[in-house]
């Protein structure tokens, strides 16, 4: 007689793993980070490469001081890593790098449970703390003078960048913001791959994009400038995306998406910093439980009425 097995959901895998998901996002951000290194210099690859090994290194050690067995081969500490470079400026001092590593690792990921557990994105979250305790990192990140060279140019400035340096990235940024055509490459290849779905950057991009056209004068050419400019290609496809920190329904990631653009918009438009992106996805990282709540499923079976 053949047994019965139980067991809980899910029933049904997709074949992926952590690993897998992670080496796809390495893979989707090198041409980003080649396109970073191209128009920067080599630097740009020492400080990337800084904050994945710094990266690495802390979640191995902290993982080891509280006696919990180390990932192997997950990448989630790379892609971090990764992250948090690409949106770095290359000048950045390396010291520097490693206490952002050190804060998105131990203090945002690890502290909190690990993989799967942090409330906001390791890498966003890094940045802002980064921006507000280091005054070169600002003054780096949004400088008064455009500096192609080493830093981030802020947005009333390239509003004079042709849309085709733009989509190539000859302009001043971050290391890994400044190539809007690596950043989607990197973003279709995800779509592809089914790693991500199109709800989330299509709702956050487009948001910025009809805010923008309707704040430049119905100018459509100043609102895709808008959306080439600073960091949200990047922050769209590639953090926001975050599952963790993301909602899981459709729905749930279209109203994310929403609110990430619009965040985005009146901070560019109307705040203190010139770019919002990181401000934007951290704020609605925040408010995701209750995203979720408000838009989860029926469970089936539930709900009626009492008898």
């Amino acid at each position: 007689m053949s047994q019965l097995k139980l067991s809980v959901s899910p029933h049904i895998h997709s074949g992926r793993s952590t690993s897998r998901i992670m080496l796809d996002v390495i893979i989707a951000l090198l041409p980003a980070t080649a396109a970073g290194a191209v128009i920067f210099g080599m630097r740009s690859l020492m400080v990337v490469g800084v904050c994945m090994a710094a990266c690495v290194i802390f979640e191995a050690i902290f993982n080891f001081i509280i006696k919990k067995p180390l990932p192997v081969g997950d990448f989630s500490a790379a892609v971090t890593g990764l992250l948090l470079g690409l949106n770095l400026p290359a000048n950045i001092p390396i010291w520097q790098c490693i206490v952002g590593s050190f804060f998105a690792i131990v203090v945002v990921k690890g502290l909190f449970g690990g993989l799967g557990a942090n409330p906001v994105n390791p890498a966003i979250t890094a940045r802002v703390f980064m921006l507000v305790a280091f005054g070169s990192m600002a003054k780096a990140a949004f400088p008064v003078v455009v500096d192609t060279a080493s830093s981030a140019t802020p947005l009333a400035a390239e509003k004079a960048t042709s849309i085709l340096d733009l989509l190539v990235g000859v302009h001043g940024g971050a290391i890994g913001e400044t190539c809007a055509v690596a950043l989607l490459i990197g973003g279709v290849y995800l779509l592809i791959r089914r790693v991500i779905t199109w709800h989330i950057p299509v709702a956050f991009v487009g948001t910025v994009y009809i805010a923008s056209f309707f704040m430049e004068g119905m100018d459509p050419m100043a609102a895709l400038a808008a959306i080439l400019s600073g960091g949200l290609l990047l922050g769209a496809f590639f953090m926001a995306t975050d599952y963790v920190t993301s909602p899981a329904t459709p729905c749930g990631k279209i109203i994310f998406g929403l609110g990430a653009g619009l965040i985005t918009f009146l901070i560019r438009y109307f705040g203190v910093y010139p770019e919002g992106v990181s401000f934007a996805i951290l704020f609605m990282n925040i408010i995701t439980p209750y995203i979720s709540s408000w838009t989860k499923r029926k469970v089936f079976g539930l709900g009626g009425s009492k008898a």
